[in-house]
Order: C-alpha cells, then sequence, then structure tokens
C-alpha cells in the first residue's frame, strides 16, 4: 500500500519561536524516521506528508494515498487533533486511529468524562471552571485535582493542581485560566494507583495489550503523572507490568464507550479504597519508540516496535476495507507467550 504519513515535527515549530512546552506533544525526528522504517519494513511504501499545511498542499496539487497513518496533534483550538483526520474525510482518504468526532470529544477532559458517566464507566466526581466566578460554584469534597480541560502530554499539571481548599483553587484557575486560555476540569482527588492500558483494535472489539503501572520514585513529584515527571521520566518514573483485571475491564468500557479506533491508551486511577476510575483516554497515543507510554507497555511485554505499527496499519486496513496488493503478508499475530 501507499501509505501516507502526517506529524507535526517539534523542530519545525521550535524554528518558528514556539516554547518547549507548547511544542511538548508533537513529534522529533527520532519518531517520524521509526515509524517510516517500520511501515517500509512492513511492506509499505511511505511518503512523509508532515503538517495540516503540507497535506492541503499536496491535496490540492492531487496527490492520494491508500491510507494516511496519521500521528498529527495539531496546533490551534479544541478540535486540533481532528483536523487532519477530518480534511481526509472531506477527500474520501482513509486514515488509522478513530473518527473526527472522538478526536474532538476526547481531547475536550470534560465532555469524555461525560461520555463516560452517560455509560456507567466509573469518573471522579468533577466541575468546569470556565470563568474565575465559576471557582464558587464547585461544590465538591476536597482534595480536587485540576487541570486544563483539553491539553495532552500532562501540560498545565503541576504541583499546584492538587487543591486542599477554595484559596487554593482560585490560585490555581486564575494561573490555568490565562496560561491556557481554555476552562479548568477540577475532579475530585483519587489518591490511589495510576495505570495506562494499552488497547488494539475497534471499540467493543478491541484487545487489551497490557495493563502498565505508573511509579511514581522518589524524586517525583508525588500527586501524579505531572507534566515534570513525564519528561523526567528516566529518573522519577518507574514502569511495571501488572495484572489487575478490574483496571483493563473499566478501560475496556472506556474505550468501546465512545468507540475508539485501531489503538491507543487509557489512563485509570484508583481511589483511596483500591476502586478504578477513568482518568482519559488518548486515541491518538505517542509511538516514540524509546519513551512513549504505548511503545513502552509493547516492549515491556516482548511486543516490538514493528508489530505494534504494522497492526495498527492492518486494523486500519480491514476497518477500511482496503484491498491489500497481491502478495502482500499477512500481519504478525501476537506472540504466543504473550497471550496468557
Amino acid at each position: 500500500m501507499l501509505i501516507g504519513l502526517t506529524y507535526n515535527l517539534r523542530s519545525e515549530y521550535l524554528a518558528r519561536g514556539f516554547t518547549v512546552e507548547q511544542v511538548a506533544e508533537f513529534d522529533c525526528e527520532e519518531t517520524v524516521d521509526s515509524l517510516a522504517a517500520a511501515l517500509t519494513r512492513g511492506g509499505q511504501d511511505v511518503v512523509r506528508i508532515g503538517n495540516l499545511e503540507s497535506l492541503m498542499a499536496r491535496l490540492l496539487n492531487g496527490e492520494r494515498w491508500d491510507l494516511v497513518f496519521n500521528i498529527a496533534e495539531g496546533l490551534n483550538g479544541a478540535g486540533r487533533e481532528a483536523q487532519i483526520p477530518a480534511l481526509l474525510d472531506a477527500f474520501g482518504i482513509p486514515h488509522t486511529f478513530s473518527d473526527t468526532e472522538v478526536l474532538a470529544v476526547a481531547l475536550d477532559k470534560s465532555l469524555t468524562n461525560a461520555v463516560m458517566k452517560g455509560h456507567g464507566v466509573p469518573v471522579a466526581d468533577f466541575a468546569v471552571v470556565r470563568t474565575m466566578a465559576d471557582c464558587r460554584q464547585v461544590n465538591l469534597e476536597y482534595p480536587l485535582f485540576a487541570k486544563p480541560v483539553a491539553e495532552g502530554t500532562s501540560r498545565g499539571i503541576t504541583a499546584m493542581s492538587l487543591i486542599h481548599d477554595q484559596q487554593e483553587l482560585v490560585r490555581y484557575c486564575l494561573s490555568a485560566l490565562s496560561a491556557f486560555k481554555q476552562p479548568v476540569l477540577v475532579e475530585r482527588y483519587l489518591s490511589g494507583r495510576e495505570f495506562t492500558v494499552g488497547l488494539l483494535g475497534n471499540g467493543r472489539d478491541a484487545e487489551v495489550l497490557g495493563v502498565m503501572e505508573v511509579v511514581l520514585l522518589e524524586q517525583a513529584d508525588a500527586l501524579g503523572y505531572t507534566y515534570d515527571n513525564k519528561q523526567q521520566y528516566e529518573n522519577r518514573v518507574d514502569y511495571r507490568i501488572v495484572d489487575e483485571p478490574g483496571v483493563a475491564q473499566v478501560a475496556t468500557q472506556a474505550w468501546a464507550a465512545l468507540n475508539c479506533l485501531d489503538a491507543g491508551r487509557v489512563d485509570i486511577r484508583m481511589d483511596a479504597a483500591g476502586k478504578p476510575h477513568f482518568l482519559e483516554v488518548n486515541p491518538l497515543a505517542g509511538l516514540n519508540p524509546s519513551y512513549s507510554d504505548l511503545c513502552i507497555l509493547c516492549r515491556l511485554q516482548g511486543l516490538s516496535y514493528d508489530w505494534l505499527i504494522n497492526r495498527i496499519v492492518e486494523s486500519a486496513r480491514q476497518r477500511c476495507r482496503i484491498t491489500p496488493p497481491p502478495g502482500a503478508a499477512d500481519s504478525p499475530a501476537r506472540p504466543p507467550e504473550q497471550n496468557a
């Protein structure tokens, strides 16, 4: 197949004057090179397209592809992750990962929480602060946890996110509303263990790749998977594959509730009693082979990067009913020793 590759290259935006935190979700050359190499080794012909502007120019120039493997996070607005998929939909070009409406809803954590509650997925009680006046309307039991409603890579999650009283709530919201120009999600703080669950496949038919616990080390911010913890994961975080059927069940419920597609992650955190709650879903998970959570989860279980990438392609190919070229090799099955 001819596969187009869309992405936001971090170095390009840094050269344009964006800060490191502003482009934290964007990809480095290692990610793009590794992804292109894995696709090529899987028998695909790869065309590097780049960002939204590059895609628009190529489409208007008449270029087309059998499938687009999209990892672009987008730049502006709460629907930024859905921009490239929406454009591809308009041109009738199939792409990997979830549909446009799923990507738009999943980025807004308050909308995602509402969907989860509607489907009976356990989620912490929450409120949304859109203006400073809303702080007075938050009627939740302290401690609370606050974060921007539509950011990834733990942007906006700092030591100030754990909130013990009204004064701390006002201080965080004042800072976050100014810095991120978007509402703040305020949730009842879940003080238990934290996990991320890898999923492969579509909606209710997806399989759990594994449950990985995020264990914070002594040097880490103790309150959770903050931006600093994620950026300095080598010294602050230990990742462990664990057997937690209840966590896996909540993750699969959440994945099915949004009908997420192909592959991604669901983050789960337990309360003080050990009950797992949905935190957020990442239907456009990072795919850096060295440090992205989904890739770490696979690596810890002996699942190679090439295996993951080409299983994603196969999921999209079957879902979109793309006929494989004559003589194309089947996507490798999961190693038998990992099926237990």
